[in-house]
């Protein structure tokens, strides 16, 4: 029994230290796995993002939850994110094309497929860095993307500048739904190229336009967005020097006011109530005219003059890109986010919207007054935006000083309440008639008696 018994005992030691020995292992394995993911640099978000370098950003599905169509491309991919995606290979196959005919034309000037590369080449890791998220593509499928789209890109606004000189029967530009969905694709912030890869590429003489004064690539691309959707020309010449991160932002560069309008702001800025309670404040609102972006909002003597914007699937889309854009990369100005914040806090609710649309400040085409309302609604949603530090802080002063105080204040609530409808009207007026005679009988009773006190003794 005490051999057993030992022999036992003997057992259950080994088994313990068999399962020691498990557990040590496991432990080891489990803190060398937490090791290998502490030293693993991220993928999907880089280290390197928060860099002014780092402009082209993958939208989070929590943005893409209300309107994920206004961030990805239907018809055209640029860049890496949605590169081989199937839905888009009609336009991928016509990138070929392009660069066909772009090569034919720079191998008179003795520049061929393979210098563009090394030109593109020269930039890689900068490239590389432009982007959020790893790119997971060799050296060399790196550089035909972006040739290969950076042509595409220039040939196509080449083909715009001169539509007059270019192959009429080129589908791009003859079947009527192709350029304004190219164009709006264009304007997305996943679909983006570097600017400066667009510029490398133009600085070779790959447009051989035949004339001597060539546009800049500013130029041509703003021209571009002005045959297709309309822009003054004034713009060109203002935004020849600036520096986009790339189409998005040189785009979104043009609708917004220069520094020189700003100003610097010391007190506390609150947000400005929704459209319908500014009105029964005495506030006017007014489309202003001549004016070269819909952002450009002024306030002046109570009244509101708001640019009319048109509100489609394309400008949707810009506003929603450009407020991602702005939140993402926080070396820019948040303008865009700025005037998203301002519209939203003047549309709360459907009759809002249709009070803004009956005073031509905005052209609805995306459906009824209910849907303009939840478009800003959630176009701000959860964004951080300082109105303290933007263009339309003293606005948002004044408009708050002016229903603050004031005896316009009172008689707008005077006039909403008694003269806002027919009604109401009549029976103001009826109310002011029975007073007025009630007064003249109690005038005449006192009279009466002050003039002929005998008679009431």
């Amino acid at each position: 029994m005490d051999e057993s018994k030992a022999n036992g005992e003997l057992t259950k030691t080994s088994d313990h230290l068999v399962i020691e020995v498990l557990r040590e292992k496991g432990r080891r394995d489990w803190l060398t796995s937490m090791e290998a993911k502490i030293n693993q640099q991220p993928k999907l978000l880089k280290e390197s993002a928060g860099k002014d370098s780092c402009s082209i950003f993958r939208v989070p599905q929590s943005m893409m939850e209300f309107n994920h169509n206004a961030y990805q491309p239907h018809i055209v991919s640029i860049g890496p994110y949605y590169h081989g995606k199937q839905h888009l290979q009609m336009i991928q196959e016509h990138k070929w094309l392009y660069l066909r005919v772009v090569l034919a034309r720079t191998n008179t000037h003795g520049i061929g497929l393979d210098q563009l590369c090394q030109v593109v080449a020269l930039r890689e890791e900068a490239i590389r860095e432009s982007y959020s998220e790893t790119i997971g593509i060799d050296c060399h499928q790196l550089i035909e993307m972006m040739v290969l789209d950076g042509c595409f890109i220039l040939e196509l606004f080449r083909r715009v500048y001169q539509m007059e000189a270019t192959d009429q029967d080129d589908p791009i530009l003859k079947i009527a739904w192709v350029l304004p969905f190219i164009a709006r694709d264009l304007l997305m912030l996943e679909n983006q190229l570097p600017f400066f890869v667009l510029q490398t590429l133009f600085n070779k003489p790959i447009l051989a336009l035949g004339e001597n004064n060539v546009p800049s690539l500013n130029n041509l691309a703003l021209e571009f967005y002005r045959c297709v959707i309309g822009r003054p020309l004034e713009i060109l010449e203002r935004h020849e020097h600036v520096h986009g991160k790339h189409i998005l932002d040189l785009f979104r560069l043009s609708l917004i006011p220069p520094p020189s309008q700003r100003s610097e702001i010391s007190e506390d800025v609150n947000l400005i109530p929704s459209a319908e309670k500014l009105r029964r404040a005495g506030i006017k609102f007014k489309p202003r005219k001549s004016t070269e972006s819909f952002v450009d909002i002024k306030f002046s003597d109570g009244v509101l003059q708001i640019p009319t914007l048109t509100l489609d699937d394309f400008s949707c889309s810009l506003l929603l890109n450009c407020v991602a854009f702005e939140q993402f990369h926080r070396h820019c100005s948040t303008d865009i986010t700025t005037y998203a914040t301002f519209m939203g806090c003047l549309i709360n609710t459907a009759g809002d919207a249709g009070f803004l649309r009956d005073k031509k400040i905005i052209e609805n085409y995306v459906g009824t007054d209910d849907q303009v309302a939840l478009f800003f609604n959630n176009i701000g949603k959860d964004m951080a935006t300082d109105i303290c530090d933007s263009y339309l802080s003293d606005l948002f002063i004044d408009v708050n000083k002016y229903i603050s105080k004031g005896w316009h204040v009172h008689w707008a609530e005077f006039k909403n309440t008694y003269f806002a409808t027919r009604w109401s009207f009549i029976s103001a007026i009826a109310a002011s008639m029975l007073l007025i005679l009630t007064m003249i009988q109690a005038f005449f009773a006192v009279y009466q008696y002050m003039k002929f006190p005998q008679n009431h003794i």
